[in-house]
């Protein structure tokens, strides 16, 4: 019957993205009660959010009959004052995933060039591929972006740069100089998305928002989101920061309601909620340096992490991810990236990584490597 449709050609090889599995659906699979299992999969907050974002949340359901603000006024002005910005230097998006998208209508059509790193997050590829754009692939530098590389691929149909500080799925991170230098020498007719996702994990990033403020970038956006410190991964909420002329055409195809009131009344109350966020880092900081120790110990190579989750390498990804699962635990194999013989696991709570850890152990046995 939809034979005959015309469907978008670029939609034929489409990939489509999967992500981490739901706890629910391993229970269902694995039989296993859904409390007995660990999501260490998604880079999600182990601590989940923040009590005044729920609480905040409890008191907005009464208001569920309503439309919400559609422009998130007092969201998008409490943030621009963190930021130290104006309310229209901001959009805001259902997940960064959205703020791609925008991107992609903004920017990317048949002839256009999009480039990305290899090993970079799934969802570039796929919006440059459904916009029907030509997708260069730059090969990586030590499973991290090679930025020198990454403008020398630039050409004069180039419009949008993707670069992830810290990556996903690797955690590297990119250095200062050539973070600068990227910024500096994309050239006016390409847009550079810098991924800041992971920023609040670092202890001293490079801060890009002086040239947002003084408006000298006009070719620069940067995302952020709420789904990984602030742990509102369940609320879908991200957000681009850039020029206001830039912000203006983001804006226009941007969907009405798209942030929901719910998101809005959490997210603003994580906002301030300076505790959490602490605890949230300190958190990370234990469970990076605890499984590294224990790589080191074990002899597997994985890659240092400037985010909240490991890359490490077991030798077949997939078995490993279906062994650990089995046992209550779900990680991510990396097959979808090109890195089949690794997994990537999240920073889970102190009781949950060594879980993870004791789990991992037995499956190397099993296979004769502990």
């Amino acid at each position: 019957m939809t034979k005959s449709l015309p469907f978008n050609p670029a939609l034929r090889n489409l990939p489509v993205y999967q992500p981490g599995r739901p706890i629910e659906e391993v229970a269902r699979k694995m039989g296993l009660p859904p409390h007995d299992i660990i999501k260490l999969a998604s880079n999600e907050n182990p601590l989940g959010p923040s009590p005044a974002a729920l609480q905040a949340m409890r008191q907005a359901l009464n208001q569920l009959h309503l439309y919400p603000d559609g422009n998130a006024f007092y969201l998008k002005r409490r943030l621009a004052e963190k930021l130290g910005l104006e309310p229209h230097h901001i959009v805001l998006g259902n997940g960064s995933n959205e703020i791609i998208e925008f991107v992609g209508h903004a920017l990317m059509e048949p002839g256009a060039d999009v480039i990305v790193s290899q090993y970079c997050f799934a969802i570039y590829p796929i919006m440059a591929r459904m916009f029907g754009a030509n997708l260069i692939t730059v090969p990586a530098k030590n499973y991290g972006h090679d930025l020198p590389a990454m403008l020398a691929a630039i050409t004069p149909q180039t419009r949008v740069v993707f670069v992830a500080n810290p990556n996903n799925p690797t955690g590297t991170l990119a250095p200062r100089a050539e973070v600068t230098r990227v910024v500096n020498e994309v050239p006016p007719s390409a847009l550079l998305v810098l991924d800041e996702a992971y920023l609040e994990f670092l202890e001293d990033p490079v801060d890009l928002l002086p040239l947002i403020r003084s408006g000298t970038k006009s070719n620069l956006l940067l995302m952020r989101t709420f789904s990984k410190v602030f742990g509102l991964a369940g609320l879908r909420l991200g957000y681009g920061i850039g020029h206001p002329d830039l912000i203006a055409i983001l804006e226009k195809v941007r969907q009405p309601f798209n942030i929901n009131s719910l998101v809005q009344a959490g997210a603003l109350a994580a906002l301030d909620d300076d505790d959490h966020l602490a605890r949230t880092r300190a958190n990370n900081a234990v469970g990076i340096r605890f499984f590294e120790k224990a790589f080191r110990e074990l002899r597997l190579e994985f890659v240092p992490s400037a985010a909240n989750f490991v890359l490490v390498r077991v030798g077949d990804g997939q078995r490993f991810f279906f062994e650990l699962q089995k046992r209550g635990i779900i990680t991510r194999p990396m097959g979808g990236y090109q890195l089949p013989e690794w997994i990537r696991i999240s920073i889970g709570t102190p009781l949950e990584n060594e879980r993870c850890l004791k789990a991992l152990k037995e499956v190397l046995a099993q296979a004769g490597r502990g």
